[in-house]
C-alpha cells in the first residue's frame, strides 16, 4: 500500500505545496486507486499534478464524512474530469462512496452550509454513487468501516451543528464519520477524516472488521483541538495499551495533543507531499 498525502492544514519542510485547512490522501494498493476525501478547495488538483499524480485513474473516491473541508473540493474534481471528457481524453468514471447521510444539508453557528454542497443526485452526474452505513470491503486488505459504533464513554459526541434530513432538522452528530482500513503485514494502516466519532472507537472498529488488534499506523484528522483532560487521558491509556507502531495526526489534531499522544506512541510529523509505503500481505 502506497498513500500520499494531497491535501492538509500544512506541508513538510522544503516541499513547495499548497496547504489549506482540509484532507485529502491519494491511497495506492494493488491495482486500487483511490482518493480519501477532496479537501476544501482546487489545492488537491494544483499538488497532485505537481506530484504527478493523475486523478483521472482514480476509480473510487471515498468520503469520511461530510464537512465542506473534505468534499468541497469535488467540485475541482468533478471540473478536471468534464474537461477530460470535452477534450477527449482518458480518464476512469469515478465511484463515489461514503456513508448516505454525507450529502445532507448541515448549518452551524450562523453559516448556512458547512456540508457537502452537491447532492447525490447531482454527482450521478459524474458517476457511480455508492452509498453504505456497513464495511465495504474495496480489495482484498482495503476497507471502508462504515458507521462507527461510538464505544467510549471519554469520546463526546459531537454537538453544537445541525443536520437537514427528510424528517426534520436535528442535532448534528456527525453518524457518517468513517475512516479507512487496510490489512499489511505489520498490522493495520488506519486512515482517518476527523475522527467525529471517536478516534478509539475507530481503531475499535477497524481491528474488529479486519480481524487483526495489530495497528501499525493511524494518519489522519483525530479531532484533538482542544480536548477536555479526561477524554485526552482516556485516548492516552488506549494508545498505551494499543501500542500502535507509529502515529501521523494531522489536520484537526492540535499540537498540544501531539505532544501528548508522544508520551505514548511514536508520533511522526504529516503534511501535504508525505509519502508513505507499506508491505503488501503474500
Amino acid at each position: 500500500m502506497r498513500l500520499t498525502v494531497l491535501v492538509d492544514n500544512a506541508t513538510l519542510t522544503d516541499r513547495y505545496f499548497l496547504a489549506e485547512p482540509g484532507l485529502s490522501i491519494y491511497i495506492e494498493d494493488g491495482e486500487t486507486r483511490l482518493l480519501f476525501d477532496a479537501g476544501y478547495s482546487d489545492v488537491l488538483v494544483t499538488n497532485a499534478r505537481k506530484m504527478g499524480i493523475d486523478l483521472l485513474r482514480v476509480s473510487e473516491i471515498v468520503l469520511s464524512h461530510g464537512h465542506l473541508d473534505h468534499t468541497w473540493g469535488l467540485d475541482a474534481l468533478i471540473r478536471l474530469h468534464t474537461e477530460a471528457i470535452i477534450e477527449g481524453r482518458e480518464r476512469v468514471e469515478p465511484t463515489f462512496i461514503a456513508h448516505p447521510d454525507a450529502f445532507l444539508t448541515r448549518s452551524c453557528d450562523g453559516v448556512g452550509e458547512i456540508g457537502c454542497h452537491l447532492s447525490v443526485e447531482e454527482l450521478f452526474r459524474h458517476g457511480k454513487v455508492l452509498l453504505t452505513t456497513g464495511p465495504l470491503w474495496l480489495n482484498e486488505d482495503l476497507v471502508f468501516l462504515g458507521e462507527i459504533e461510538r464505544r467510549f464513554s471519554f469520546e463526546p459526541a459531537p454537538s453544537g451543528s445541525y443536520i437537514y434530513t427528510a424528517d426534520g432538522i436535528r442535532e448534528d452528530t456527525i453518524p457518517d464519520d468513517t475512516a479507512l482500513a487496510c490489512r499489511t503485514p505489520e498490522g493495520l494502516v488506519i486512515v482517518t477524516g476527523c475522527s467525529h466519532s471517536g478516534i478509539c472507537s475507530i481503531v475499535e472498529q477497524a481491528r474488529e472488521v479486519c480481524g487483526d488488534d495489530r495497528v501499525a499506523d493511524i494518519i489522519g484528522g483525530f479531532h484533538l483541538l482542544d480536548p477536555q483532560p479526561e477524554q485526552m487521558q482516556g485516548i492516552l491509556d488506549y494508545f498505551a495499551e494499543v501500542r500502535p507502531a507509529a502515529l501521523h495526526p494531522c489536520h484537526c489534531t492540535g499540537l498540544a495533543a501531539k505532544i501528548a499522544l508522544a508520551k505514548v506512541a511514536d508520533v511522526r510529523e504529516t503534511g501535504v507531499g508525505l509519502h508513505l509505503e507499506y508491505g503488501i500481505r503474500s
